[in-house]
């Protein structure tokens, strides 16, 4: 069910495999447009559902000239709507209109220039006749012959057909990538379609969302009662607040603190929500429970498995302390629910757990409520400064679920913990009174289990290692080390030597992701 606001016409994307389809659905919603990504096996179910205003096509690994390649209806090919083809989405237009693709003789990968050879409406005070933009390419097919009514208005070296144009059916499709950042004026190019070529307004706002979901929230759950599981990461802070505002106290938030948190942490949670909020807060401190189960246990999955077995565990105990409820509250992300359908329509593989908490078992026999399931992890930081959470809550890094145990490699212990608790504090204090909190998409401190000699004063010391790491991205699928200068590393790197015992030397992970990871296990 969409939570589009009633007078919207939201955009249809109908996804025939790109890894970059989620980009346009950003692109697009940063237009102020409401969109929806659909697997191509699908599209005719969520036309008739979302009523859309206009259509993109996506990329795809697949081609057009196979036997099997993935084919966008006809009947929505038909439908008098305005549409823009991506990449395969041109060829696609192509193929099922009465034009032709061919294999190219070579692949056209990676940044190119094309030149713009007539004026169209998708261009007009963007691009005009002559200009010659950079773009993003990843095509190993290309158009040589047009469908009827279409027109060439841009070509490159490797495609003689670049963008085509048919103004009267408002049907635009470009070869290159515009969603992508490597195609500086794609965002501009997308906007354009939906506002100047679709006609639609850019009335999708979080006060709007904000107030579509309440109303929703209210008619799913009516006198029931909701809990929710909160850890203190952004996204159940925001499903939290949220579900307040939209059912007061039939909701009652769980707070299991496993001990491994962050320093201070904890106790901010429990002030914000309680305090503040005055929101129904069970706050369960299972910590010992937590570092019994994980004692000697050195295997990082088996550290996820139990962390993630022992909440579920607590967290039931807790929901029968209070009589338990109807619903359950998730921070269920538009990019959890994309990654566990496949473009295909049909099973897909796990990519990862999306239960914030770790799965519940069946016999909890509560509906799921997941308010922020049509959201990016952007778009939730917004929804938060609509809903007036702090800025320290709203923009803080992300933070594993499993937490501090997974930054700790090797067995886990209480003294450990706090030796990691104090080096991550000192690092987090001074990449904020940097001005750098906001630039890095993630920092934080590993306890590895290495010991190294050092000399402090004239004694003759034997202690552990402290990694700092500390990555740039735009949504975590890849980083790169965050470039701090020298004199940074060497203050950090002072200060937790001397402020934290048990530490007596400090190194910095420049790995890029891939082929490392953001975390350590």
């Amino acid at each position: 069910m969409s939570t589009t606001p009633p007078e919207s016409h939201p955009i249809l994307i109908i996804d025939f495999g790109s890894q970059v389809t989620q980009l346009i659905a950003r692109r697009i919603r940063e237009a102020g447009v409401y969109c929806e990504i659909v697997p191509f096996a699908k599209a005719e179910e969520g036309f008739d559902r979302l009523n859309p205003g206009a259509v993109i096509l996506s990329g795809s690994p697949a081609s057009v000239t196979d036997e099997n390649g993935p084919l966008a209806p006809t009947r929505i090919l038909n439908a008098g709507l305005p549409i823009l083809g991506i990449c395969y989405g041109e060829q696609l237009i192509c193929h099922q209109m009465g034009g032709k693709v061919e294999p190219g003789e070579t692949r056209e990968f990676g940044r190119a220039e094309i030149t713009i050879t007539d004026d169209c409406k998708l261009f007009e005070g963007l691009w005009p006749k002559g200009a010659t933009p950079q773009v993003w390419m990843s095509h190993g097919d290309r158009v040589t012959a047009l469908p009827p009514g279409f027109r060439a208005v841009a070509v490159s070296e490797g495609a003689p057909f670049a963008a085509i144009a048919n103004d009267a059916r408002k049907i635009y499709a470009v070869q290159f990538h515009p969603e992508v950042v490597h195609t500086p004026d794609g965002a501009k190019l997308l906007s354009r379609f939906v506002h100047e070529v679709a006609g639609l307004k850019a009335d999708w706002t979080m006060n709007a969302f904000r107030e579509a979901e309440i109303a929703r929230i209210r008619a799913q759950v009516g006198k029931g009662r909701v809990i929710c599981g909160l850890s203190g990461g952004v996204d159940s802070s925001v499903v939290a607040v949220l579900l307040h505002e939209a059912i007061g106290d039939q909701l009652t938030c769980v707070f299991v603190d496993t001990g491994m948190m962050r320093s201070g942490e904890a106790d901010e949670v429990v002030t914000l929500f309680r305090d503040h909020y005055n929101i129904r807060l069970i706050h369960s401190d299972a910590s010992a429970l937590f570092l019994e189960k994980l004692a000697g246990v050195t295997d990082p999955e088996q550290k996820r498995k139990i962390i993630g077995a022992t909440f579920i565990d607590v967290f039931e105990q807790e929901a029968k302390a209070i009589g338990g409820a109807d619903f359950l509250a998730q921070g269920t992300l538009y990019p959890d629910v994309i990654e566990s359908v496949s473009f295909s329509g049909g099973p897909s593989v796990t990519i990862k757990s999306h239960h914030n908490v770790g799965g519940l078992p069946a016999r909890m026999r509560m509906k799921l409520v997941e308010p922020l399931r049509e959201l990016f992890k952007d778009e939730v930081r917004a929804l938060g400064r609509e809903l007036g959470l702090p800025p320290a809550f709203v923009g803080r890094h992300p933070f594993p679920g499993p937490g501090l145990a997974i930054r700790m490699p090797g067995a886990i212990t209480f003294e450990g913990l706090e030796i990691l608790r104090k080096a991550d504090k000192i690092y987090l204090e001074e990449i904020r009174k940097a001005g750098l909190y906001d630039e890095i998409w993630q920092a934080f401190a590993v306890l590895l289990p290495v010991r190294t000699v050092g000399v402090m004063g004239d004694g003759r010391t034997y202690d552990q290692v402290c990694g700092l790491r500390a990555v740039t991205s735009v949504d975590g699928m890849t980083a790169d080390s965050y470039p701090f200068e020298h004199a940074f590393l060497s203050r950090v790197a002072t200060r937790i030597i001397n402020e934290v015992r048990g530490i007596n030397r400090v190194v910095y992970d420049i790995t890029s992701k891939p082929p490392g990871t953001i975390e350590w296990e």
